[in-house]
């Protein structure tokens, strides 16, 4: 599923409109092509898969880990059927098993309740997610842009974020938290579709 477009529209119309560079790079890259992943507990195993390793070997381990779960959907019931030595010989390290396992549990014993979370506020669901072991502030803010669609994220720690800052904004080294809020200011209320645009920044090929 996709974003209201009329959001979109008015996302890009004001993003142009605020920052010269961002009206730039919209123009470069092109349309904004964010698709929602709307099986939230999927998205929480992915963003726990990927953390600290490169996008195709998280890509590898997470095939591995969705086969050995079978033909059923991955839910928190089947993966935990799963054995460790099945995750771990799919590629799971140590400690994300430990990740796995307890991010199971808390939707099983119903202290993560995925299905109704999408109604609590941005700093609400944040909360509610770093409950889970491996779940930090970074992961909650993915979930909420690509799970949840919410379009005024900034996540001013994540690496890629703040390197295409610093290459586009003519800074020289890597902002810190204060600078990346300043050159953000402008991108409010769209700040999760100018994020999506500094990633696509870093994808593109010179």
């Amino acid at each position: 599923m996709s974003i209201d477009p009329r959001k979109v529209r008015a996302a890009l119309k004001h993003l142009r409109a605020a920052d010269p560079v961002m009206r730039e790079l919209i123009r470069r890259i092109g349309p904004f092509q964010l698709t929602l992943e709307r099986d939230r507990f999927v998205v929480l195993v992915r963003a726990i898969i990927s953390q600290q390793i490169s996008t195709s070997a998280a890509r590898s381990i997470r095939n591995r880990v969705f086969a050995a779960v079978g033909p059923e959907k991955p839910s928190a019931e089947n993966l935990m059927r799963l054995r460790d030595d099945e995750l771990r010989a799919a590629g799971i390290s140590p400690q994300k098993l430990n990740y796995l396992r307890d991010l199971c549990t808390n939707v099983l014993d119903g202290r993560l309740t995925l299905n109704h979370i999408g109604r609590k506020s941005d700093d609400g669901v944040i909360d509610e997610l770093v409950q889970v072991k491996g779940i930090g502030r970074w992961t909650a803010q993915m979930f909420l842009i690509f799970s949840l669609g919410r379009l005024d994220v900034f996540p001013h720690d994540d690496l890629g974020i703040r390197t295409n800052i610093r290459n586009l904004y003519g800074i020289s080294d890597l902002p810190d938290k204060k600078t990346s809020h300043r050159i953000a200011a402008p991108w409010r209320p769209y700040a999760s579709v100018a994020s999506w645009y500094l990633w696509r920044h870093g994808d593109a090929k010179p």
